[in-house]
């Protein structure tokens, strides 16, 4: 929900914002400027639907009404009964409502944000987190963060890819290559190779090698293998 917001430069683009984050519902409470403005469609681009859907109302109340949960924003300290929210707990809120009743995001217009009655109206507050040499953010910008942390709050986290972890064989396999190259190039001797390999153990036990990392090892000692034989018959 958007409160007499004055821009239409503005509207447009959060418009387009709210299309780029799966957003469509776009309330517009006592506007200054008109949806189909044409600097406000122009700014759309390809969102001009959302403009064209958009509900006009005349007060905050209203437009609020059978909204379980209201979240509202503000860049300026406020005396308010519950600590701000950053956009992403924000939007964990928002959404966990147990309820299919509606919920709204309200931003407040460009050159006052929301006053302290229209605050009064909200559940929850949102504060972005900015640089304090320069906090000021763009109407449109605010709208940006937030829609994004809302898209992402629904979108799931990838599974992480579990590689392929080597069998017993395999890793046996590696270590008597190993042991084997070690001693043929003179790094190891009979008499301290055990002790030596069981370091190596250690380390490859600590490094959790995938079957396809063990493969690589063993690349590489039968490179060394033939390197250190051709050398030698030379």
């Amino acid at each position: 929900m958007l409160v007499s917001t004055a821009g239409p430069l503005n509207l447009g683009a959060v418009a387009r914002v709210m299309k780029n984050f799966a957003l469509s519902r776009l309330y517009l409470v006592a506007p200054r400027c008109l949806p189909e403005d044409e600097q406000a469609l122009r700014m759309a681009v390809h969102a001009v639907d959302i403009l064209e859907q958009a509900v006009t109302v005349e007060d905050l109340r209203t437009a609020l009404s059978g909204c379980e949960r209201v979240l509202g924003t503000t860049a300026r300290p406020r005396t308010v009964s519950d600590p701000f929210l950053v956009p992403r707990s924000g939007a964990e809120w928002l959404l966990t409502s147990t309820s299919d009743s509606e919920v709204a995001y309200v931003f407040g217009p460009e050159d006052r944000g929301l006053s302290n009655q229209e605050l009064a109206m909200c559940h929850r507050f949102v504060q972005i987190p900015t640089a304090d040499a320069y906090s000021s953010l763009n109407l449109a910008q605010a709208v940006a963060v937030c829609a994004y942390e809302l898209f992402m709050y629904g979108v799931p986290a990838p599974l992480p890819v579990q590689p392929t972890q080597p069998t017993s064989d395999e890793l046996e396999g590696f270590y008597e290559h190993l042991e084997k190259t070690l001693l043929h190039i003179g790094y190891l001797q009979e008499h301290t190779a055990a002790r030596k390999l069981e370091k190596f153990r250690r380390l490859l036990n600590r490094a959790q090698p995938s079957a396809e990392e063990v493969a690589l090892l063993r690349g590489i000692l039968r490179q060394v293998n033939w390197a250190s034989s051709d050398t030698m018959a030379d």
